[in-house]
C-alpha cells in the first residue's frame, strides 16, 4: 500500500517520492496503540498520557472518546498526541470517568480523519466506541458482504467491520453481540471498546497483538504495553490472555473465553522492533531480549573489528548485547536527529543526495580509521542501509560490516505490519551476497531463526509448534488469510472521500 503521505507529494514529482520511500519505506512500520480506563474522574487526561507513552506505535493520528454518564465525547485528530491532547481545553471537552484512546499508523485505509480511531457508532443498545490494534485477514471479505447486504461504510478501515457485525447480531445482551462479532473475524486484534456502561477488552485467539491489564487508584486500565502504565504510575496486573474477552462495569469484572484454546503465537516483532524497550511483553523485558539478540549475533557471525556501532535508535539494545558478549567497544558512531519532520521534503538533487543525513549523521571521531560493525534490528528494502554504509565509509571507516538482529524478512505481513509484498523485500529477491553488494558492506549477516528463538529462552524453533508468529521469516502464517485467497479482486485501498481535517 502506498504511504498515505505520498499523496501530499504528488505535485512535487518523482524525486520527492523517491526520497520519501528511501527515508520512510525502508523500515518496519509501527502498528497501533490502544488505551482504556474505567471509573476514574480524570479518565481523558490519563488516556492522553497513556497515548503519549504509546506514540511509538503510531504517529499519524490520535483520538479519544469519553463518556460522562449521559453523552459520549470524541476528539480525533491527525498528527501526534501532543499536537492536540496536551491542551487543557481539549481535555475539558472530554468529560467523564470512562475513556478509550488510540494512536494510529494506517495499515488499511488512508490517513484521513474519518479513519482515525476510536470509531464510534450508535447501535440499538446505545453508543459503542472501538479502538483496534491489528489487522483482520478477512476484513475486506466481510466488508463486501456487509455492503451487499445494505451496510453503509463511513471509513475505509477494517475496524468498522467490527461495529457492523456487533450491530447485526440478534443476541439480546451486548456482550453476546460483541462475542458474535469476534467469532466472525480472523486475523490479529487487540480491542478496547467503550459503551455507556462498560469498558471491554478483547484479544485474538492466537494472542498475536498484545494487550495488558493495569490498575490505577482502584480503576482498571487496558492498554497495548506496560510502558503506558508506567507513565501514569499504574500497577501492572497481568496480560490479557489470548482469546479472552474482559468486561468492566459497575458490577466489577467479568471474563469470557468464547474460543476453544489453541497454542498462542504472539508476534515476534514486538520484541524485535515494535514495543518500547522499557516494556515487559508476555513476561519478558523487551530491552533484555534485544540485548540477547545482539549477543546471539556475536556468537553466530562475529568478525574482527574495532568498534560496535548501532543504527539508532532501533539497533541500540542489540548493539549493547553484541558489544558485551564480544568484548568489542560500543560507540555511538551515528547520531540521530530527532527533530526532522516526516514531511521535510524538498525535491532538489542536493537534498535527495543527502536524504539520510537529515536523520542520521556520522560521528567521525568514533569511526574514522576503524573497522566497524553496524547493528540494526531488521532490513526491509535496503535503501537506507546502503546510504548508512556509504556514510560510514565517507566518514573514514576502514571496514564496514553489517549485522541484523533478526532473520531475513522473506514474506509480507497481514496482521498490522506495513511491509511490502515479496517483490519489495530485498531478502526475498536477492541472495545474501547480492544483498551485501547492494548495500556496499564488507560482510553481511542476519540472526538465524533458531538463534532468535534461543535468545528468547527457547531451545530453537519447533516447526510443528512455533512459539511465536514468525511468518515474515518462515511463511508459516498463524491464521487463515481469507482476503488473500479470494478470486474476486480485493483492493487494499477502498474509495476515498477528500475532506478537511
Amino acid at each position: 500500500m502506498r504511504n498515505p503521505d505520498q499523496d501530499a507529494l504528488l505535485d512535487l514529482g518523482p524525486a520527492a517520492l523517491e526520497l520519501q520511500d528511501d527515508l520512510e519505506g525502508d523500515t518496519l512500520r509501527e502498528e497501533c496503540g490502544v488505551f482504556g480506563i474505567y471509573g476514574h474522574p480524570d479518565a481523558a487526561a490519563i488516556t492522553a498520557l497513556g497515548l503519549h507513552a504509546l506514540q511509538h506505535r503510531g504517529q499519524e493520528a490520535a483520538g479519544i472518546v469519553s463518556y460522562d454518564g449521559g453523552r459520549f465525547h470524541s476528539e480525533r485528530r491527525l498528527g501526534l498526541v501532543g499536537d492536540t491532547f496536551s491542551r487543557r481545553e481539549v481535555i475539558d471537552r472530554l468529560p467523564g470517568t470512562m475513556a478509550v484512546g488510540h494512536v494510529r499508523y494506517s495499515t488499511t485505509g488512508a490517513t484521513i480523519l474519518r479513519n482515525v480511531q476510536p470509531l464510534f457508532a450508535e447501535l440499538n443498545a446505545g453508543g459503542l466506541a472501538v479502538a483496534h490494534n491489528g489487522n483482520l485477514t478477512n476484513g475486506l471479505t466481510l466488508r463486501r458482504e456487509l455492503v451487499r447486504n445494505g451496510a453503509m461504510m463511513q471509513s475505509t478501515t477494517d475496524t468498522e467491520v467490527i461495529l457492523h457485525l456487533v450491530a447485526r447480531s440478534r443476541r439480546s445482551r451486548f456482550i453476546e453481540r460483541y462475542i458474535d462479532a469476534l467469532r466472525e473475524i480472523e486475523g490479529a486484534y487487540a480491542l478496547v471498546s467503550l459503551t455507556n456502561k462498560k469498558l471491554v477488552g478483547a484479544r485474538d485467539p492466537r494472542g498475536i497483538r498484545p494487550l495488558v491489564l493495569g490498575e490505577l487508584d482502584g480503576c482498571p486500565i487496558l492498554t497495548s504495553e506496560t510502558c503506558a502504565l508506567d507513565i501514569i504510575g499504574a500497577r501492572f496486573v497481568r496480560d490479557i490472555e489470548p482469546g479472552e474477552v474482559i468486561v468492566f462495569d459497575e458490577n466489577g469484572q467479568d471474563i469470557h473465553k468464547p474460543f476453544p484454546p489453541i497454542a498462542p503465537r504472539p508476534c515476534i516483532f514486538e520484541y524485535i522492533y515494535f514495543s518500547r524497550p522499557d516494556s515487559i511483553v508476555h513476561g519478558r523485558s523487551v530491552y533484555e531480549v534485544r540485548k540477547a539478540f545482539g549477543a546471539q549475533l556475536a556468537r553466530e557471525s562475529h568478525v574482527p573489528v574495532d568498534v560496535v556501532v548501532p543504527v539508532p535508535d532501533s539497533g541500540v539494545p542489540a548493539a549493547v548485547g553484541y558489544s558485551q558478549h564480544s568484548g568489542i567497544p560500543f560507540e555511538l558512531g551515528i547520531i540521530r536527529n530527532h527533530y526532522v519532520g516526516r514531511t521535510f521534503i524538498q525535491p532538489t538533487q542536493a537534498i535527495r543526495e543527502s536524504g539520510v543525513r537529515m536523520k542520521h549523521s556520522a560521528n567521525r571521531a568514533a569511526i574514522e580509521g576503524k573497522r566497524i560493525i553496524l547493528i540494526d534490528d531488521s532490513l526491509v528494502r535496503g535503501t537506507t542501509s546502503k546510504k548508512i554504509v556509504r556514510m560510514m565509509r565517507d566518514a573514514g571507516a576502514k571496514e564496514v560490516h553489517f549485522r541484523l538482529a533478526s532473520p531475513p524478512i522473506l514474506y509480507p505481513d497481514y496482521y498490522g505490519i506495513d511491509l511490502p509484498d515479496r517483490g519489495g523485500l530485498l531478502a526475498a529477491t536477492h541472495s545474501l551476497e547480492e544483498m551485501r553488494e547492494i548495500i556496499g558492506a564488507d560482510s553481511l549477516a542476519f540472526l538465524s531463526i533458531d538463534g532468535m528463538y534461543r535468545a528468547m529462552g527457547e531451545p530453537g524453533r519447533d516447526p510443528a509448534n512455533p512459539k511465536f508468529s514468525d511468518h515474515c521469516f518462515t511463511g508459516a502464517y498463524p491464521t487463515h488469510l481469507t482476503d488473500q485467497t479470494q478470486t474476486e479482486q480485493q483492493p487494499r485501498q477502498l474509495s476515498l472521500l477528500a475532506e478537511a481535517s
